[in-house]
């Protein structure tokens, strides 16, 4: 969920879509999204290619 609430916050950040974004579309925006996940087993985070950290 940390890498998440990052995601967001990076998006968020650009003055594009600053503009877009409702009221409520800010309140409806979470972290809690799980389907690049997977619960069953494994899972792999490449940090170094998330487009947060170039």
């Amino acid at each position: 969920m940390h890498v998440n609430t990052l995601l967001l916050q990076e998006v968020l950040a650009d003055p594009k879509w600053a503009d877009k974004l409702t009221d409520a579309d800010r309140r409806a925006l979470s972290p809690l999204f799980w389907t690049h996940v997977n619960p069953y087993g494994r899972f792999e985070l490449d940090m170094t290619a998330a487009s947060i950290w170039t």
